[in-house]
């Protein structure tokens, strides 16, 4: 058994596979692209103000709240603890979608889905601390292929359930609790990672940074060669080493802080030396302010298409599933369309930039002043595909 957990740990293959087989499941909710219709049709009896002012905002704040002490804990706890609580906060946010009622309970919703996507830095980190560099571009590759794919097969089959089976909104919602229950389960079986990029990271010499526990680990440095000694002779060296004037405990959580703020200077000391490069730093900077908008976007666009077609009105279909499944497609295209397009982005990198988020300004304006659905159906695509496409330049 333990040549076993040996094996598994060490491969690239075993973790890689677990990651796809959560992230697939995770992302694998019917219910989504159905969530307005849902909150403001029978089972929830909310109003259309309520969902839009109410509702959705705790989501945004929340998000921004947790987002940057979740990213030190996720380094922190080396991740797989994090994707854990992921889990653990998928399955809150689908129950209480389930059985709770009220504002209340639906703004606690919004509090949970936003720890959902605070930790998912944990997800895209993880595997980067278990493989080596070699098979860097392969794993990210598969983890981001999974997730579009969950994404397309959720949507085709909502929309499918909801248009051929007339299904209610609220078994597409049990189904995505049985899929993100399934993700919780397999995020058991991630081997642990020994490293990460801050509090575990290994020095040049081969040494790994202090465990969480407050261990000492010896290490001889390779350019010193190691004298003989009898064990009585080490153990009055270890003895010597240690401060004669503290206690045990005092001297290991003294090490312990001196580590974290080692690592909090190194944290300030790496983001200096990468933002002080012009260029990297207005792309950074294009990226926040773009994610700030695409997200507002993903929240609040089932809103605008309930009121260029009312949902709980029988002379309209909901399509937002179909439309879903073609944005996410059409988006997988965008982003593998890069690598194959022979452009020197140094040069042609800004003047894309500057085109592409024009479009995606023209497209939030036409879905905004034109009241037909179908319009706004496509300025989304657009906007979508638009959107993906500009990302995977600046990643």
């Amino acid at each position: 058994m333990d040549c076993l957990k040996k094996m598994q740990s060490s491969s690239w293959i075993y973790p890689t596979v677990i990651l796809c087989i959560y992230g697939f499941f995770s992302m694998m909710r019917p219910s989504e692209p159905f969530l307005t219709p849902y909150l403001i049709g029978p089972d929830k009896n909310l109003t259309i103000d309520e969902v839009t002012n109410q509702i959705f905002p705790v989501w945004t704040y929340s998000y921004l709240v947790l987002l940057f002490p979740v990213f030190v804990i996720t380094d922190y706890m080396r991740y797989k603890h994090i994707i854990i609580l992921q889990g653990v906060s998928f399955i809150i946010t689908w129950l209480m979608l389930l059985f709770a009622h009220g504002v209340p309970a639906m703004q606690v919703v919004e509090f949970f889905y936003g720890m959902v996507t605070a930790t998912e830095v944990a997800y895209y980190a993880y595997i980067y601390s278990v493989v080596s560099t070699d098979h860097y571009q392969k794993v990210t590759s598969y983890c981001r292929s999974i997730t579009l794919v969950a994404t397309t097969v959720a949507a085709v089959l909502g929309q499918l359930l909801v248009s051929l089976a007339h299904l209610s909104y609220f078994y597409l919602n049990a189904i995505s609790l049985a899929s993100v229950s399934l993700a919780f389960l397999s995020s058991f079986f991630l081997p642990m990672p020994e490293k990460s990029m801050f509090f575990h990271r290994k020095s040049e010499s081969g040494t790994h940074s202090q465990e969480p526990s407050g261990k000492d680990t010896w290490s001889n440095p390779s350019n010193t060669k190691e004298l003989p000694c009898y064990p009585e002779d080490k153990d009055a060296i270890k003895s010597s080493a240690k401060p004669r004037n503290l206690p045990e405990h005092q001297s290991g959580n003294s090490k312990h802080q001196n580590h974290l703020l080692k690592v909090f200077v190194q944290l300030c000391n790496d983001l200096k030396e990468c933002y002080c490069t012009r260029k990297l730093l207005y792309w950074s900077l294009w990226w926040a302010l773009a994610t700030a908008g695409f997200n507002q976007i993903l929240n609040y666009v089932q809103v605008l298409w309930d009121y260029r077609a009312p949902s709980q009105s029988a002379n309209f279909a909901v399509y937002n599933g179909a439309v879903e499944a073609i944005a996410t497609f059409l988006s997988s295209v965008t982003s593998l369309a890069v690598a194959y397009v022979k452009i020197n982005w140094d040069l042609m990198g800004e003047l894309t930039l500057g085109i592409f988020s024009a479009v995606n300004a023209g497209c939030l304006f036409v879905m905004h002043f034109n009241s037909n659905i179908w319009v706004c159906y496509a300025g989304y695509l657009v906007f979508k595909a638009c959107y993906m496409l500009l990302i995977t330049i600046a990643t």
